[in-house]
């Protein structure tokens, strides 16, 4: 059993089961390895950014690490936008990142890199393979890492000549620390807070804003007189009928700082502290008001639920929090096509069980809001800002659950970034409905002129937020990539092929004109 052979067996014995690749010469003998070791998929796609996106949407459906395959320094770095992602979403990933063999990179072949360099920044735990009997226990030793509360990227090299050369099979992975202990510390300050009589809120992310996590706030929000509010961007949220709706602390600065003034003590539960996404002339970077304090009760390493089971008890709280999502919102019946009348059009049809990737920035804002009583579904969210994680995180997130209908909210520049997933969609046979807000513009962009103070723009900055000249015909490229596809321009159109295309299997694509 060679190198390679070695490591995708311990991949495999260490529960990693799936591997999104785009592989070169110097990974031949890890993906022939692939062909030999029965129990890890293999999901090929065009461009690396598709692959690393598609692993963080995996992860966050999957709560385990799936495997990368990437070719060398030069692929690593095509990846390493959605890898930034999903080391802001927590995401465990385990990647192999091919390298030259040992003695061939002192000749400085052309592309030779510094992966190391490139790997660093995104990667929680990064090692070199140094040799063929080694590369199985560097691959356990990666599982470990990604496997780590909260869930990190690790980054194992994979020189060839570590690949071809006989290997030692399967290595164990060792032990995985559980999550910490929150501090008592962090337990009074909170307690202590929500005895005070002043505005307290309870801010949420991570395990925290999952069903358990929002039970438990409920429960101390509905005795205390706490809000809950969840982190602008969260990985995953479990909601729908029958679940504690919770808002998010609104993306442009001024509505955040407005929404967070009230507040004297703001309690951290799997969240960080609220900053601006940019900085901004004249605007703080810290929307929590000055005079408040800020007490974390539980980072995202730590066991969130059990802190807030010992929050609950501390207060008194009762068993129940008695609060959940209101009636379904109904179809709309008149209305020109539209971000208003979009929102509750997904609250009405959002089938139970389904997967929402939402990549809408501007054009959905409002989505969430209009959702908290649509049907039982998973709501998965941008987390680390760089645009083009949609559609691979769809991706990624249907390979992870088969049998649950995936919807891609899907702002139209963003998916120009990594349109490639869609034929690996199609390749896959993937139950993914993309829904893409044809505004052929970068509109988030025209609102960030305004708030950096950009006053009366000319044509030569317009034109560089602006795509439609040409337009982008979405329903050609998706069908050029094998996806089915129409487009809309009314409300009623829009009901008609969404709702026809949540009854049907397969990859489909709407481009729904604003």
């Amino acid at each position: 059993m060679n190198g390679a052979e070695s490591l995708v067996r311990t991949l495999v014995a260490g529960g990693v089961e799936v591997c999104f690749t785009n592989p070169g010469t110097s990974e031949m003998h890890f993906v022939a390895a692939l062909d030999r070791v029965e129990g890890m998929a293999c999901v090929l796609f065009l461009f690396e950014g598709g692959a690393t996106g598609a692993a963080d949407g995996y992860a966050r459906m999957a709560d385990k690490p799936a495997s990368t395959l990437l070719h060398l320094g030069p692929g690593l770095a095509n990846g390493l936008a959605n890898l930034h992602n999903a080391r802001r979403a927590r995401s465990p990933i385990v990647n192999i990142v091919g390298e030259h063999a040992t003695y061939h990179r002192t000749y400085d072949a052309p592309l030779t890199s510094d992966i190391a360099g490139f790997a660093r920044p995104v990667s929680a735990w990064l090692r070199m393979g140094t040799t063929a009997e080694a590369i199985a226990a560097d691959g356990a030793d990666a599982i470990a890492a990604a496997r780590t509360a909260p869930g990190r990227i690790a980054t194992l090299i994979l020189p060839a000549d570590t690949a071809w050369n006989l290997g030692t099979g399967i290595a164990p992975v060792p032990p995985v620390p559980g999550r910490a202990r929150a501090g008592d510390a962090a337990l009074a300050q909170a307690v202590a807070a929500l005895a005070s009589g002043e505005p307290v809120l309870l801010h949420l992310s991570d395990r925290a804003v999952r069903n358990e996590g929002r039970r438990i706030a409920a429960r101390i929000a509905g005795k205390t007189g706490a809000r809950l509010l969840a982190m602008t961007a969260n990985a995953r949220i479990d909601r729908g009928a029958g679940t504690v709706p919770i808002e998010r602390l609104p993306y442009p600065i001024d509505a955040a700082i407005e929404t967070l003034a009230p507040y004297r003590h703001i309690i951290l539960v799997g969240a960080t502290r609220p900053v601006g996404f940019f900085a901004y002339p004249g605007k703080p970077s810290l929307l929590s008001p000055p005079d408040s304090e800020t007490i974390v009760l539980a980072t995202p390493e730590e066991d969130q639920i059990e802190a807030l089971e010992r929050l609950a008890e501390a207060v008194g709280a009762p068993a129940d929090a008695g609060s959940a999502a209101g009636p379904r919102p109904a179809l709309p019946t008149a209305g020109r096509l539209s971000d208003d009348t979009i929102g509750p059009v997904l609250g009405a049809l959002i089938p139970e069980g389904a997967i929402v990737c939402d990549e809408s920035l501007t054009t959905g804002r409002g989505f969430f809001a209009a959702t908290h009583a649509a049907a039982p579904h998973s709501w998965l969210q941008l987390g680390g800002g760089a645009i083009g994680l949609g559609i691979p995180m769809a991706t990624g997130a249907a390979i992870a659950c088969p049998d649950r209908k995936v919807i891609s909210l899907q702002a139209d520049g963003s998916a120009l970034y990594t349109a490639q997933a869609l034929w690996t969609q199609a390749r896959e046979r993937l139950d993914v409905v993309t829904l893409i807000w044809s505004n052929r513009a970068y509109a988030i962009l025209r609102h960030e002129l305004a708030n950096v103070g950009a006053a009366n723009p000319g044509p030569k900055a317009m034109g560089m937020l602006s795509l439609d000249d040409p337009p982008i015909d979405w329903v050609s490229l998706a069908k050029g990539f094998g996806v089915e596809a129409k487009r809309v321009e009314t409300l009623a159109e829009f009901i008609d092929v969404f709702g026809s295309a949540l009854k049907r299997r397969g990859p489909f694509l709407i481009e729904v004109a604003l």
